[in-house]
């Protein structure tokens, strides 16, 4: 997320304001905060997944969406995941009739300057949705999916997955994503993480 644009927006004047802006922005209780456009990778990263989800769910009741569906974490926070998919009938709440507050599963693909939000914050409150059931993170730099899983007890499992040959079940909405799908025309010169970390030991090196 990019700076605070002011701290004293209402959820009216941030809906009129998101109106005719050319930038994307996030919602948090009375702050607004412009959303950094991505890399390549990371639109194609993101374009991949929706694809294979409405693929996937074709038939289904439950629907895949894009990046332009805002997810409601409450009624003052408002944000832009990479890819959502919400089953039955979609709700929002009256502050925002743009912004769905009942989404099942919840894509994000990682960046650099957001992976850590992504994985802490960000994922905390999206657990305060009562329909939130799971999480995909996509690493971008090296091919690396990390599912969490709310099971029935209402903990969290988290399952990782590090090879292009890997079939990803996601639980919550009953269906098989493979890796080697998500990552199409993403060429990492590796098959698998353990591949990707043993040409870069540090972990350091970037790919374009």
């Amino acid at each position: 997320m990019g700076p605070a644009v002011k701290s004293t927006f209402t959820v009216e004047d941030y809906l009129e304001h998101e109106k005719t802006s050319l930038v994307k922005h996030e919602y948090h209780e009375g702050e607004i905060f412009a959303i950094a456009g991505g890399t390549p990778r990371h639109s194609l990263l993101g374009a991949n997944a929706v694809s294979e989800l409405r693929v996937a769910l074709r038939g289904k009741t439950c629907r895949a969406y894009n990046s332009d569906l805002q997810i409601a974490m409450s009624r003052r926070k408002f944000v832009y995941p990479d890819a959502s998919v919400v089953c039955d009938q979609l709700t929002t709440f009256p502050e925002n009739p743009n912004a769905a507050n009942n989404p099942v599963l919840i894509v994000e693909v990682l960046s650099e300057s957001t992976a850590s939000y992504d994985r802490s914050g960000k994922f905390l409150r999206y657990c305060q949705m009562p329909d939130f059931r799971e999480y995909v993170l996509i690493e971008q730099d090296f091919p690396f999916v990390e599912v969490r899983t709310k099971l029935e007890d209402e903990t969290w499992q988290i399952r990782i997955f590090g090879d292009l040959s890997d079939q990803i079940t996601l639980q919550s909405i009953g269906v098989q994503v493979r890796m080697s799908d998500l990552y199409e025309g993403v060429d990492f010169g590796v098959r698998s993480t353990e591949e990707w970390f043993e040409k870069n030991p540090t972990g350091s090196e970037k790919k374009p």
